[in-house]
């Protein structure tokens, strides 16, 4: 094997009004032709600045220093790329180096076919005739596992799922056969069957095309599941590398060690579901159901004559007084639907569905107004929820003010100081604005938001997806106290079966719509009956390379008895 790319003792430090902040501090590593090296940590630690250095993508108020020794595939010549000029910076990227990124639906131009985005990085490296770029366009979205690529490559993105448009953008990135390849996150916002399929997906790229690939995610599952070695950074340092096998079996630096005793594993919540479920009263089961569907039907209309699409088709549940119901299942199956119906966000077409008493189906927004206040909803991401004009505490403040319990946030400030020591954030952080804190910090900003009015009812669509997992066990932590505390009922929407085995009395699976599986954590994910569970559960991946291997093949064995 030869060195695709060789870091040596990089630092990259940022300009801003309070002095320089060093982001990364002498980080060297390597990277080999066929080697898969993933660089772990926290959001903070580095990594993904690291990355970016190696495209020389850093803006202009970072200062590089040290050396990042990049060759081309044929191992012909190498460029320093700290030191390389931006017109020759053009000529290498894509050619030498190319980057996956974490966000597909925004990599994408979607003004223009994806063919045409995928033949614009061959017109600008190379002569071939339009004719011969939309012919390799083809056959690239053919070899990532694109349906009908000689008529899918007409289509725009928005006419692609996310799994598909991360295929694109994979398939971007291989079209000039670069020695190596950069994928900032690429599973991070794909449910785990999808996910399985992109780090399938990955591996055959190592394999076929006999490329490097820098992998920078916080999974450590995807982690073991894909790595040959593992480089762990902390606060702009490694403070750990080594092969994956020795990694998690025998991690070395603390920081690594409290890493992975963050991951969430499945079964590990069998115990507190069982300890909340004796800590009720005795006549709990016969309470009224703050939730009850039965044949619940949603089905968005058709537009220019097609039929409408049927999101959920006959759904039977009940949540009760204080149980948290997890909710899972692949991406389209119906879950946010179902929460959204629940919110009175999205109509009801048909069966029942009662919501603190009210029955959703032909429910006018007059009507359900006052039931409002008694809902809460934590949004998938915080960033895009919060008004970024806003502060935290006039954020937090808004249902108080809407629902009459405060006249302005000014008034309500008592309060928003209290549910943010509640989600355990300094009462000073209500004075921040949405931007100025981290994702972790936003996240518990918005529990304290949806918290404000003490709802009886707390709807959570993907609440923790896009935190690093020492983050979001802080906020599973912080979500199973306030539970406790507060008493809410909960829909806890999720594609992580470790998350919700840890938070959910009851798991429900749905897929395309229906329900196939509903019943207890140990019932569900210990001895799961239906095909479909058993497939969600062998796609997760698990932090050890040695199990995961083995998973990985049940993983094959069921998709083709299926």
């Amino acid at each position: 094997m030869s060195t695709v790319v060789s870091i040596e003792g990089l630092g990259v430090s940022f300009s801003t009004d309070a002095g320089a902040v060093k982001a990364v501090d002498g980080v060297s590593l390597s990277v080999e032709r066929g080697e898969v090296l993933a660089i772990v940590g926290e959001s903070g630690s580095g990594k993904t600045v690291t990355a970016k250095t190696i495209l020389g993508l850093l803006p202009e108020t970072a200062t590089a220093s040290g050396a990042v020794l990049l060759s081309n595939k044929a191992g012909t010549s190498t460029h320093d790329v700290v030191s390389l000029p931006k017109k020759e910076l053009r000529s290498i990227r894509g050619t030498d180096v190319a980057m996956v990124f974490q966000e597909p639906s925004t990599a994408l131009n979607p003004v223009y076919p994806v063919g045409w985005q995928i033949a614009e990085g061959l017109r600008a490296h190379s002569d071939l005739s339009a004719k011969e770029a939309r012919a390799k366009a083809i056959d690239i979205l053919d070899r990532v596992g694109i349906p009908d690529p000689e008529h899918r490559v007409d289509h725009y993105p928005h006419q692609f799922s996310g799994g598909q448009k991360q295929r694109i953008v994979i398939a971007m990135a291989l079209v000039l056969d670069p020695g190596l390849i950069v994928a900032d996150e690429p599973t991070t916002a794909l449910d785990v069957t999808v996910q399985a399929e992109i780090l399938d997906l990955l591996r055959r790229c190592r394999d076929e095309f006999g490329m490097g690939i820098v992998l920078i995610t916080h999974n450590m599952g995807v982690v073991a599941d894909l790595a040959d070695r593992v480089a762990v950074m902390y606060q702009g340092k490694v403070v750990e590398e080594a092969d994956a096998e020795t990694l998690f079996a025998a991690p070395q630096a603390d920081y690594t060690k409290a890493l992975l005793a963050a991951v969430p594993y499945v079964g590990t919540g069998t115990a507190s579901a069982v300890a909340r479920a004796e800590a009720r009263p005795a006549d709990w089961a016969a309470q009224a159901p703050v939730v009850e569907a039965s044949g619940l039907e949603i089905v968005y209309p058709g537009r220019f004559g097609r039929p409408g699409f049927r999101a959920v088709d006959g759904v039977d549940f009940f949540i009760r007084p204080g149980e948290v119901l997890g909710l899972v299942g692949e991406s389209g199956s119906g879950k946010t639907t179902i929460g959204r119906a629940i919110a009175g966000l999205t109509r009801v077409t048909g069966g029942s569905l009662k919501v603190l008493g009210h029955e959703m189906n032909g429910m006018r927004e007059r009507q359900f107004r006052p039931a409002r206040s008694r809902i809460g909803f934590v949004f998938q991401d915080p960033a895009s929820s919060f008004n970024p004009l806003l502060t935290i505490a006039d954020c937090v403040a808004e249902p108080l003010v809407i629902h009459g319990r405060a006249a302005n946030p000014a008034a309500a400030r008592k309060r928003v100081d209290e549910l943010l020591e509640a989600v355990q954030l300094p009462r000073t952080y209500g004075d921040r604005f949405p931007h100025e804190l981290s994702g972790g910090q936003r996240q518990r900003a918005s529990l304290a938001r949806a918290l404000a009015l003490e709802p009886e009812l707390l709807i959570a669509d993907e609440p923790t997806s896009a935190l690093d997992v020492s983050v979001q066990a802080r906020v599973l932590e912080l979500f199973a106290e306030l539970q406790r505390e507060f008493g809410f009922a909960s829909l806890f929407i999720s594609h992580d079966l470790a998350v919700v085995d840890l938070l959910a009395d009851r798991i429900a699976v749905l897929y395309r719509g229906e329900l196939v599986e509903e019943g207890t954590g140990a019932e569900v994910l210990g001895a799961p009956r239906d095909p479909y569970t058993q497939r969600l559960l062998a796609s997760l991946p698990v932090p050890d390379p040695v199990a995961q291997s083995a998973r990985r093949e049940e993983l094959r064995r069921l998709r083709e008895a299926s």
